[in-house]
């Protein structure tokens, strides 16, 4: 009997030693646990900081960039079309009709100074153009004279603020406004009698998408450009809605 209670007190002795050694170990997983956690959140930390480093330095040491692009003419395509003339009159009837439009497109060059990776402002030239014959047909539809030489330009000169909101290595987005003058000119005289006009111009890019990465990089936006002062003098009216560029960091 007294052989027996001494095994079962060694038995129990030991089971309260392993228990203690297992929650030793399990102890100990917990805390290599923790530390690892722990440095993995400061891996992450000082990923992000170093990130973050790199974008300032970058956008310190080169903050100037030009880009150049073109634009579609949505607005000029779909106001300035061929008109019809009458076939059923007599032949000697004569009139002139506008034809065969020409549109150039909208060519801009833009120079932005870099604050940091989230503003940047700077000024942008933007250039559009039309052009189309003058024809005098007889009644019958025949082509009696042609003149190739019409055309009215719009020039934009426009001060621009950018604001970066998401960032990545190779892809960043954004939105920008500007504000400024647009020079109207041409072969026509407008209802004042004027070739050249002046009016405001307005440029929006609602959405901006950079890809690329280091010193080059392409450019795609969906937007807008205005330019009017009143019914009678509407130069632009949601022109250029697209855009693609290639841009240079300096």
């Amino acid at each position: 009997m007294k052989r027996h209670v001494i095994f079962i007190i060694f038995a129990l002795l030991s089971s309260l030693v392993t228990a203690q050694n297992t929650r030793m170990v399990i102890d100990s997983m917990h805390v290599a646990i923790r530390d690892f956690r722990d440095s993995v959140r400061q891996d992450i930390r000082n990923y992000r900081d170093s990130i973050r480093e790199i974008r300032r330095h970058a956008y310190d040491s080169i903050p100037h960039e030009i880009r150049i692009g073109w634009g579609d003419q949505s607005f000029e395509t779909l106001m300035w079309r061929n008109q019809g003339y009458p076939t059923m009159m007599p032949p000697t009837y004569l009139a002139t009709y506008n034809e065969h439009y020409r549109y150039t497109q909208h060519w801009f060059v833009e120079y932005l100074y870099n604050l940091n990776y989230w503003y940047s402002f700077g000024v942008q030239i933007d250039y559009s153009g039309v052009v189309w014959d003058e024809v005098t047909r007889n009644g019958i539809g025949k082509e009696i004279y042609r003149d190739k030489n019409n055309s009215f330009h719009n020039i934009s000169i426009i001060p621009t603020i950018r604001f970066s909101y998401f960032h990545r290595e190779y892809l960043s987005l954004y939105s920008s406004i500007g504000l400024g003058l647009n020079i109207n000119t041409g072969t026509e005289y407008d209802y004042k009698l004027r070739k050249t006009a002046l009016a405001p111009a307005l440029h929006t890019s609602l959405l901006g998408m950079r890809m690329g990465k280091g010193r080059f990089y392409g450019i795609i936006e969906i937007g807008g450009l205005f330019s009017l002062v009143n019914s009678d003098e509407v130069y632009m009216l949601a022109s250029r809605i697209f855009t693609t560029s290639f841009c240079v960091r300096l």
